[in-house]
This record gives structure tokens, sequence and C-alpha cells, in this order.
């Protein structure tokens, strides 16, 4: 056997070896694999940095930009308020729901994010509706995978398999080529667990979530937002002279006239017919408040309160500085919501707490302020003198004004794929276009690039260059055809899809893709089955990862859900045979 074949067996077996064995983190194997093929001079020096300056890592890094860009402009979040206030409460109509959801989220942004995204969202539903956080999670991170295979930028394997294919002087896939399988896919899993996900999931409780601050406080009862009509008593009265004393427990967060938000209005701040009031305390001292006001409630569902509860506003815990400037001063004297622009509910010092009006209690050191803002004013007071931020944010500031700006950066990105520009060319004007329209800061797109994993790809990409050029891939591919010379290419497809399916297992799904695409595409060309296809179908089966933990999705939901290694082991293995029968069986009808 050839030097240079035995050569690079050699790194590829001790690669898989690293990865299996999880010795050291998977972008450094990667690095090592890249360099080993380099040393060894099996690829070029430019061949072996050339990974990072490919398609496939350009495209990836600039779709992790461009989803979080629509979650920041709080695109994600409102669509899964709209499913927490439509599913109800039957289980299957929830878990349907939210998996379809997810799974077509999953098809345009990271499906790490997808199912971050309704993680929150995944509690609250266990909460309200008593269905087990177990029964909503696994389909949850089951329906992030199944959609990545909806589009040709949904996942690592298939943005990776359209640069392989260049590289191989072969036609890349069209965007939504993948798009009738993957769909099918996404529904059977849907399917699997909204009619038999309570016979296949444990119905344990989960991981018992840490206490938010409005329940460590007593103060989670939902925003109830109303309008002010024309005849309301309201009408030209201060905050003060409507809200001062507490009345019915009730406290105002916010108020939003048009599009303008204004939390913790001064004082001063005069009402007019139209503007909308958000509103925190017991439901019936703000039905009394409506009724005396003649205010007109949205109730607890209202976009308004939806904005509010969607990610960018919520409550901290603030204390008082030592030798801070408003120790010895009143709220009223240091003009509290004007100066911080957040409205205080809570007032302790030492064990004594008022919840009443305390804009006449002079401050003190040590005192801590439960607080309601927007966490982009929150945060500044993590680094300011007189009041120190305590309780750790809970999202990222939401541009919800932004939201059709965002959408329609997304959709023009993917439109420009239409019309034969790269695809790494097209997501990148894409997220610069989200830069510039400040939906995301220059910080931002360094935070949301998911740096681990394109080092992964940049380098892997090496790796797979040397399989080829070395004539491994062509060595491997003719024992492959030996075996199965003269089989139906039904049995061909069946045997690629359990091998990317069982590599993808024990490593990297994309680190999968381009060790197996070389392989398969030799295969199919001695074979005479379109090599194209079943390249195709290793970056799809590549994303058939359910039977153990190691998918980032799995790994995440892991702990929230409560699971055990089995509990994928018995859920996992159904829905891997189901893909591999539906993958395989569509790729031959319809691609073959």
């Amino acid at each position: 056997m050839d030097t240079q074949i035995l050569l690079v067996s050699a790194i590829v077996v001790g690669t898989l070896v690293l990865f299996a064995s999880d010795l050291i983190r998977v972008d450094l194997v990667a690095i090592l694999a890249c360099l080993a093929v380099a040393w060894s001079g099996l690829v070029t020096p430019q061949e072996a940095i050339s990974g990072f300056s490919s398609n496939a890592v350009v495209a990836m890094a600039a779709v992790m930009v461009l989803g979080t860009g629509l979650e920041r402009a709080g695109v994600t979040s409102r669509l899964a308020a709209f499913i927490v206030r439509y599913a109800g409460a039957a289980e299957q109509r929830v878990v349907a729901a939210t998996s379809l959801t997810v799974g077509l989220l999953s098809s345009v942004i990271h499906n790490v994010g997808a199912a971050a995204i309704f993680l929150p969202a995944a509690g609250r539903i266990a909460r309200r509706t008593g269905i087990p956080v177990s029964r909503l999670m696994m389909p949850i991170g089951f329906a992030a995978i199944l959609g990545g295979t909806v589009t040709m930028i949904g996942s690592g394997p298939l943005i990776v398999l359209n640069d392989l294919l260049r590289q191989g002087g072969a036609e890349p896939f069209s965007l939504f080529a993948v798009t009738p399988i993957g769909i099918v896919l996404l529904l059977a899993g849907v399917a699997l667990f909204s009619l038999a996900g309570h016979r296949v999931i444990p119905g344990t409780g989960g991981e018992v979530p840490r206490p938010s601050v409005p329940e460590i406080w007593n103060i989670n009862q939902p925003i109830l937002t109303c309008r002010i009509s024309e005849s309301s008593p309201l009408s030209g009265k201060t905050r003060e002279e409507v809200f001062s004393g507490n009345p019915h427990g009730l406290f105002l967060l916010a108020i939003r006239d048009g599009d303008d938000i204004q939390v913790a209005p001064s004082r001063w701040f005069r009402f007019e017919p139209g503007q909308e009031l958000a509103i925190l305390g017991p439901k019936e001292g703000f039905e009394q408040f409506a009724r005396k006001t003649g205010c007109i409630p949205a109730g607890e569902t209202g976009s308004f309160a939806e904005i509010l509860t969607g990610g960018g506003y919520g409550f901290a815990e603030l204390v008082v500085r030592p030798r801070a400037s408003i120790i010895g001063k009143t709220p009223r004297e240091i003009m509290f919501r004007k100066t911080f622009a957040i409205e205080p509910i809570v007032h302790v010092r030492g064990e004594t707490e008022t919840r009443a009006d305390f804009s006449d209690m002079p401050l003190a050191a040590g005192d801590i302020i439960v607080a309601f803002g927007s966490w982009e004013n929150l945060r500044v007071l993590a680094r300011h003198t007189d009041l120190q931020l305590i309780s750790q944010p809970e999202g990222d500031p939401v541009h919800y004004r932004k939201g059709f700006l965002a959408v329609l950066i997304f959709a023009s990105s993917l439109a420009l794929t239409l019309t034969g520009v790269p695809l790494s060319l097209a997501l990148l004007t894409g997220a610069l276009a989200m830069v510039l329209s400040r939906v995301l800061g220059p910080a931002d797109v360094y935070r949301a690039i998911d740096w681990k994993t394109i080092v992964l790809i940049g380098g892997l990409i090496p790796l797979g260059i040397a399989v080829e050029k070395t004539g491994a891939a062509a060595l491997l591919a003719g024992s492959l055809a030996g075996v199965l010379s003269g089989t139906h290419p039904l049995v061909v497809m069946l045997v690629v899809a359990a091998i990317a399916t069982c590599l993808s297992l024990v490593i990297s799904n994309v680190a999968a893709t381009i060790l197996l695409v070389p392989l398969v595409m030799v295969t199919g060309q001695d074979m005479g089955v379109d090599p194209r296809a079943l390249a195709l179908l290793v970056a799809v089966c590549a994303q058939n990862s359910f039977i153990l933990p190691t998918h980032q999705v799995n790994a995440l939901l892991m702990g929230p859900g409560g699971y055990r290694p089995w509990d994928y082991i018995r859920a996992g293995s159904i829905m891997s045979v189901m893909f591999i029968a539906i993958a395989v069986t569509l790729m031959y009808l319809l691609v073959l």
C-alpha cells in the first residue's frame, strides 16, 4: 500500500480516536489534524489553511450572525410567545406546535440557537399546563436537529457539502434542493412525539430551575395592560396623582404611546387617551383600577405585555453601594425613575421589606432595591457608582422596532442565493447589513459566532483534501464497491446512510461529512450510482444524531429535561430508524 495512504489513514484513525475519547477539545483535534497533514507533506501549506477561507466557514459564521440578529430584533421571542398563547394545554397540541416551530426556525438559523430560544418557553408552558418538562425538551431538541435538514443552510454538514462538491468539480445543490426530504423528516419527528411521546419519553420533572428574581420576591404576577379611553378620568392627570400610595397594590411599569415605550415614567408624566399602561399586581386590583378609570384591559396576552416579557426587559436586584452619593437621600429627592430609568418595586433593609410607596424613605448603604427595566439600562448599572446590579441579566437587549428590518435583511440574503450569488457572499452581505442597520453591534457579531465550530470545520477540511489527494478515498471506495458489487442502489444507499449515522454519533457531524463525502463520491462513480445523491445522503444522515446525547442540542437539553443516556437510546433509536428509512426512500425517488 502507498506510504501516503498509510500515513493519511493513521491520521484519520488518530483523529477519530481523539474525537471519540473526548480527551481534548474537538476544535483542537481539528487543528492537530490540519497540522499533521501539512507537516507530513500530504497537502500544501496553502491547502492546509484553505479551510478557514472556504465558502462553508464564511457561510456558517454569517448564518450565526443572521440568526442572532433575528433573535435580537425580537422576531424569535415573539414567535415563541405566539406559540405559548395559542398552543393551549393539550399535550399533543403543545408538543406539535412547539416542535414544528423550532424545526422551521432551525432550517434557517443554527439548531442550537433554535433550541435555546425555546428553553424558557418550554419551562413556562410546563408550569402553566402541568405537562412534564421532559415531554417537551426532547421533542424540541430532536425537531431542532431535524430542521437542519430542511434547507442547505440549516446545518453544518449541508453547508460544508456544497463546498466539498465545488472542490471536487461537481455542481452544488440549490438552497431548497433538500427541502422535500427535510420537511418529511421534520413532520415524521413531530408526529412521533406528538402522538407517542408519552410512551417513549419519561415523565420526569426535569432539572429544577433556579428561581427567577420575581419568584424570589413573590412578584411573579403576569404583566397586565390596558388602554386609556377617550372618556377616561385619567386624561390630564399625572402619575403621582393616580399611583401615589400604590393603589390596589399595583405598580405602573411602563407606558406605550404609539411606537414609543417609556419604562418607569416620572411622577410628572401626564396621561392621555390612547396610551397603553403596563401594570404589575393582583388581577383583582387591576380589574378594580380598570373599572374606576374606564381603561380598556388588554389582558395578559396583549402585544405590549408580550414585548415586556419577551426578553429585552426584566426584574433585577440592585444594592446601594457604600459611599454612594444617594445615601441619605430619598428616591423622590434623587428623582429615582428619571435618573435610572427603572421602576422600583421592593425596598429591603435588613429583614424589613417595603412594597408600598417608599419614595420618601432615605436610602442607606446595603439597601436592596428590586426594580423593573430594560436590560440595556440595567446593564449600565453593573458599573454605576451608586447602584450595583447584583442579579444576572436574563437576556440580551431586544430591539423590537427593528423586527421587520431584520426579517427583510434575512429574506433578502436568501433571495440573493436564488439569483446565483455564492452562498457565503449573500449571507455575509446580510450579516453586514445587520450591523449597518444597528440591529446588532460590532461586538455582538463576534459573540454570535461559535468559534469552536468555525475552527472545527476549517481545521478538518484539509484532512478531507488529503484523503482524496492521496488516493485513500479511491482505495476505500473501491473496497466498498467490491463488497456492494451487484447490489441494488437502495442497498448501497442504506449502507452509506448507516455509516454516516454511526460516524456522526462518535465524532462531529461536520467531521463525518468531510471524511465520507470524498469516499462516497468515488464509490458512486464506480457503481454507477449518482455521486451527488450519495453525497447529499451523507450530509443529511450526518444529522441523524439521536441515540446518544453527543449532539450539541441533545447535550444542551439533557440537564433541563432530566434525561439519562438510556432515555436517548430508547427514543433516539426509533427516530434514527425512521430517519434512515425516510431519507433513503426519498433520496432514491427524488434525487437518484
